[in-house]
């Protein structure tokens, strides 16, 4: 049975950016409340004409360039937003037709926040069964375009991105060596954005009164995300017969400073384990982890070798970690 391996990363993030100082002007906010909330800086938005299929676009060329192979290689391409272009077609077939993957299935999915290493599960089933080698996930969201500024609990959260990995097989290197993903469907109204479904209640939450907006409960999302992120890194530990003496880096998802410090405690991990980036880039939702692991590989923090953790939570509610050699 074949081992599933990342050949490639890659990532995007738009040029435009509000700092603190910009959201202070357009809602009843500052610098200080922010950054101390939150820990977040700056966050990068996605042009008026810029979409979540064309920053995917972009990811997926660069892993595919960075893993050293060609568009036609890929047999399989899985892409995960929140903040789809059209329901049909699926993005994922638009991603398809902009890289030339002429050899490729698509198809999209939808978990939320955790959807990279959903992603990577999904990969890892088609590799090690032999059904495909070569499978390009793509996690990719223009979260502010479904941002409803009025809102200073959320708006200074979010932030757009897209990142991108290629996961081939190879026998000779361990890869993926354990995983744990879940959901929890009671807590699916804690955070939404609605579609066609109309709901006087979602409505109502919802300061400027647009459905599609995205809506929080901020604390009960806070308790779930903490308890569910140290358990799901800690199982994979188990799964492996490993500890975090074992491990070089731990990637979480970049929610808030909040978030992931009480996760961090609750895991027992050194502080200097765990990548952070989220002062630069907020919550890019799907994207954060991926474009994470590439700025980690840009910056050479892991080598062959090296054993990761990538841990998430997200809307659903859902969760997943997923313990790799590098």
């Amino acid at each position: 049975m074949p081992n599933t391996r990342i050949a490639g990363v890659g990532k995007y993030i738009p040029e435009k950016v509000y700092d603190n100082a910009y959201m202070e002007s357009i809602v009843d906010t500052n610098d200080e409340w922010i950054t101390r909330r939150t820990g977040i800086k700056e966050r990068h938005v996605s042009a008026d004409d810029e979409y979540t299929t064309d920053m995917a676009t972009i990811a997926a060329q660069r892993a595919i360039e960075d893993a050293g192979m060609s568009a036609e290689d890929i047999d399989l391409i899985i892409l995960a937003t929140v903040t789809p272009d059209y329901f049909t077609p699926s993005c994922a077939c638009i991603v398809q037709k902009n890289i030339g993957a002429v050899n490729a299935a698509a198809f999209d999915y939808n978990t939320a926040c955790t959807s990279f290493v959903t992603g990577i599960v999904i990969a890892d089933q088609f590799i090690k069964t032999g059904f495909y080698k070569n499978v390009l996930v793509i996690c990719a969201d223009c979260l502010t375009k479904a941002t409803d500024y009025k809102d200073r609990a959320t708006c200074v959260l979010f932030g757009d991105a897209a990142g991108a990995a290629v996961l081939t097989a190879d026998e000779s290197h361990p890869g993926v060596l354990a995983a744990d993903i879940g959901a929890d469907g009671t807590g699916c109204k804690s955070i939404t954005s609605l579609a066609f479904r109309n709901d006087d209640e979602e409505l109502e939450q919802r300061i400027s009164k647009r459905k599609e907006t995205i809506w929080m409960a901020g604390q009960s999302v806070m308790k779930f995300a903490v308890k569910a992120m140290a358990d799901a890194s800690n199982k994979v530990l188990e799964q492996a017969g490993l500890t975090y003496d074992d491990i070089k880096l731990v990637i979480p998802h970049q929610a808030n400073y909040r978030i992931v410090d009480s996760a961090i405690k609750r895991m027992g991990v050194e502080r200097d384990k765990v990548f952070l980036h989220l002062e630069k880039f907020g919550n890019t939702s799907a994207s954060c982890i991926p474009v994470a692991l590439a700025e980690v590989v840009e910056e050479g923090l892991v080598k062959r070798g090296d054993k990761i953790i990538l841990v998430g939570f997200g809307g659903g509610l859902t969760w997943g970690a997923v313990l790799i050699e590098f």
